[in-house]
């Protein structure tokens, strides 16, 4: 407990025996086969395998550190780099195995469900098993699709169920999309490749109408934001200018709103591996303290050094209470 706050963590990650063992033998496709070689080995070395999959480890730490809850959700990049057939398959699997572990400790986990884009129709009808039936709490998708975004007509299926079922999708980073520049000095991922990338899916969303379409949907993003906090104000400058020149670079749909208030509306942020007081005063100025979350990103960032945060972070009481567990009860329906 935190000040008689309950702490609720909600970018967990994990996996299971099962899933691993059929994932590690199942074919990637083409294009995401680098990033896979580089997950798969982090899957296999200890103690980062322990981690992943030893839940009982994970709740004797989530006590001695005073965490009330985690919100589970399938190690990255899930299921979206494996033919349309085998991820779908993949993901049903996960998600029974996820809601078993929910309903086994329902006081300490819930859980985000897993689906694969490359079939909109099918992760559309995943999405109705997940909210109904297996009772989890939402969605994480691990940014592209073999290059392809959720702003395309495409995913249109996936996006309306996820809104038809109040289901919030946790729109999770992973490597570019596009490598060239981003192949050097290990810059296609978390130093700076993540961020620019689930940055970018998030803007896409905003800039495509995608959002006056599907304008009830929530969309989770890690990092403070991933950066677009502190471009915002310049964002809608910058938008509103290309509207008024004539013969823009690129065709650019008219928004009901701008972009910014996209952002306040329809985004919700969480504070995953930003321990830092100053870019946590940008995401609350942003989008107001009851629409950010903690999170640790277990377990690849420190969950005592997470929880310190939370604890001696410059905070109203308000403020640390819907941080730390009101705006996750709402988000994602927890009791």
């Amino acid at each position: 407990m935190i000040a008689g706050n309950r702490v609720i963590a909600v970018e967990e990650h994990f996996t299971t025996e099962t899933f691993l063992q059929a994932a590690h033998e199942s074919e990637v496709v083409s294009g995401d086969r680098a990033e896979m070689e580089l997950m798969r080995r982090v899957e296999r070395a200890e103690p980062m395998r322990s981690r992943l999959v030893d839940l009982d480890a994970r709740v004797a730490e989530m006590d001695a550190l005073g965490q009330d809850m985690a919100v589970l959700s399938l190690n990255p990049p899930g299921v979206q780099p494996y033919p349309a057939a085998i991820a779908a398959e993949l993901a049903r699997e996960f998600n029974d195995s996820l809601a078993t572990i929910v309903r086994q400790r329902p006081a300490r986990f819930a859980g985000l469900g897993t689906v694969a884009p490359q079939d909109p129709k099918a992760a559309a009808e995943e999405i109705e098993r997940i909210t109904g039936p297996l009772g989890l709490s939402g969605i994480m998708i691990n940014s592209h699709t073999e290059g392809r975004y959720l702003d395309e007509p495409f995913f249109a299926p996936l996006l309306d169920a996820a809104e038809a079922n109040r289901a919030p999708i946790y729109l999770h980073p992973r490597i570019p999309s596009v490598g060239g520049p981003y192949l050097d000095y290990g810059l296609s991922g978390a130093i700076w490749g993540y961020q620019a990338e689930a940055g970018l899916h998030a803007m896409r969303l905003i800039l495509s109408g995608a959002l006056d379409r599907n304008p009830d949907l929530t969309i989770v993003l890690g990092h403070l934001g991933e950066g677009i906090p502190f471009w915002l104000r310049r964002i809608d400058n910058r938008h509103a200018f290309a509207r008024q020149v004539s013969g823009a670079a690129t065709p650019m749909p008219k928004l009901d709103l701008t972009p910014s208030e996209y952002f306040r509306r329809n985004f919700v942020l969480t504070t995953s591996g930003i321990d830092d007081a100053d870019v946590l005063g940008l995401g609350l100025r942003a989008v107001g303290d009851d629409n950010v979350m903690f999170a640790i990103d277990t377990p690849y960032e420190d969950p005592g050094q997470g929880i310190a945060f939370l604890r001696d972070a410059p905070l109203t009481a308000t403020q640390r209470a819907n941080i730390s567990h009101r705006t996750a009860q709402r988000v994602f329906a927890l009791s």
